[in-house]
């Protein structure tokens, strides 16, 4: 989306998680200007500096927060800490978009959606793994035209590797990650809602287990959800499982499930050989094919940013953002754990 209006101005409170790259990418990549960056840590800032040379580091938050020509505050920190950083930013007239997930509690989740509602700032949760995966936009155009009839499930998968790159300590600390839950399955939530069509949804069941890591008492490595919302079902399912020989760190995939046909994305690899990433197969009545995602245009940075200089809600609304939110913590405060 072009715009001859001046750039939005971006900077970024808190690197704790590679998300950020991606957050940050979206949005520069669609034109807006990113200024300025706080974090506590060096080694994180310098790396970040090093992709975004044009972020200046300030050694206060409080640099960003005041400075009114700035519109967009992304932030990655810490899970814990993220409800109270986009709190302090909305307050300061900022609109927010943080890394999922975007709070770690009910009580959390109540307070920031108050703020919002008071402050009327965007409050955005970056749901990367559909807003960053091409095959998972190329389906939401699919569905929109009517390719497999009416959704009627969705089936999400997000295992993950634990031993991809060094875990910091808060990673196993359940009241600062929030829980597995709370944490990977927000992905697999905010699918089910968007491809269902769902509005209103509940949690049915959930389970969670610490089934391979007993040295890491805190950590839950796996999690399973089933769903029910006004416009379908849905069943999610979690873990810290990858393995080696995989070559990537998660086999993420997604079916949606019509009444004329399905839609499978194998999102990071196919493990039936072919090379790349965004990998989407349609079963219709016709045929079986397979379709390559890889030149998809990413709309979320986009319209995220027509978002805020038009106080519209075409990226995400904030219903949506706030509801997916909402199961995922419901689904692990509710979650019977499993013997492991």
């Amino acid at each position: 989306m072009k715009t001859t209006e001046p750039p939005i101005r971006v900077a970024a409170i808190g690197l704790n998680h590679p998300h950020i790259y991606g957050m940050t990418h979206a949005v520069v990549r669609a034109g807006a200007q990113l200024v300025a960056v706080h974090a506590q840590e060096d080694d994180l800032v310098d790396a970040y500096r090093k992709v975004f040379p044009q972020a200046e580091r300030v050694a206060d938050r409080r640099a960003i927060l005041e400075d009114r020509s700035i519109d967009l505050v992304l932030s990655a920190i810490v899970p814990d800490l993220r409800a109270a950083t986009a709190i302090e930013a909305m307050r300061h007239g900022k609109d927010v978009m943080v890394d999922k997930p975007g709070v770690i509690t009910l009580e959390q989740l109540a307070e920031v959606r108050r703020v919002q509602a008071e402050t009327g700032r965007i409050f955005s949760v970056c749901f990367s793994e559909r807003f960053e995966v091409r095959a998972a936009e190329r389906a939401s155009e699919l569905v929109a035209a009517g390719s497999i009839g009416r959704v009627v499930q969705t089936v999400g998968l997000g295992p993950h590797s634990i031993g991809l790159n060094p875990r910091p300590d808060w990673f196993y600390q359940r009241r600062r990650y929030g829980g597995i839950l709370c944490d990977i399955a927000a992905h697999q939530c905010d699918q089910f809602l968007h491809f269902t069509g769902s509005t209103r949804a509940e949690v049915v069941a959930s389970h969670i287990a610490n089934h391979a890591h007993p040295e890491r008492p805190e950590l839950e490595d796996f999690g399973e959800v089933l769903l029910r919302g006004n416009g379908g079902s849905g069943y999610v399912r979690v873990d810290w499982y990858t393995p080696k020989g995989l070559g990537t760190w998660g086999d993420g995939r997604l079916t949606i499930l019509g009444t004329e046909g399905y839609i499978e994305l194998r999102k990071y690899i196919d493990i039936a050989g072919r090379a790349g990433t965004d990998h989407l197969f349609l079963v219709d009545q016709h045929q079986t094919r397979h379709i390559d995602c890889s030149e998809q245009v990413l709309p979320y940075g986009p319209r995220l940013l027509d978002d805020i200089r038009h106080r519209t809600e075409t990226a995400m609304t904030q219903a949506h953002c706030f509801l997916a939110t909402e199961l995922a913590l419901k689904a692990e405060a509710m979650a019977v754990r499993l013997a492991g």
